[in-house]
């Protein structure tokens, strides 16, 4: 792949598999916005079996208070995607998890935008959250959050392979 050309979701799926592989860590994912767009990605991860545990697709909000433990309220929120990150990595017993709600569109919801997203990634160190606006038509938005939802991921694994839990932080 030439340097300045971005990986494909594939390749990004790809480069989960070998990371969470190479370091024995499970991941799980909780997706709304992108409605299992994520998951048949890391499904198709080498020997996904081994490190994929699966995801909660959460597409009602009922699935969300219910199944993954979050707050009752507006579901287009920081706290919510950091509670289906919290929640999917408690109730799938995974290592490294993801969480993902926005809107998609064409209209608004929750007095948000269409595009926007947040999404949070949670590990035994914690949970961060990340918030941005994407452009385009739902179909676009949905591929647009996944394939931020697969940079994030290999970037968090990238990281705990560079800086594992317990080693001294970055200064």
């Amino acid at each position: 792949m030439p340097a300045d050309q971005e990986p494909t979701d594939e390749e990004r799926a790809d480069r989960i598999a070998d990371l969470a592989t190479s370091q024995g860590l499970r991941v799980a994912v909780a997706e709304s916005l992108t409605a299992g767009r994520i998951s048949a990605f890391l499904g198709r991860g080498e020997a996904a079996s081994e490190w994929y545990r699966g995801a909660v697709v959460a597409y009602d909000e009922e699935v969300k208070f219910e199944v993954l433990g979050v707050t009752r309220g507006p579901v287009v929120t920081a706290a919510c995607a950091q509670q289906m990150a919290d929640g999917v990595r408690a109730l799938l017993g995974a290592d490294v998890a993801l969480g993902i709600t926005g809107v998609g569109g064409p209209g608004p919801q929750e007095d948000r935008p269409p595009g926007t997203v947040h999404l949070a990634v949670s590990t035994a160190r914690g949970t961060r959250e990340l918030h941005t606006r994407l452009e385009g038509d739902p179909a676009e938005v949905v591929v647009a959050a996944t394939n931020l939802a697969l940079r994030e991921l290999v970037g968090e694994l990238h990281e705990l392979a560079v800086r594992p839990p317990g080693s001294p932080a970055a200064g």
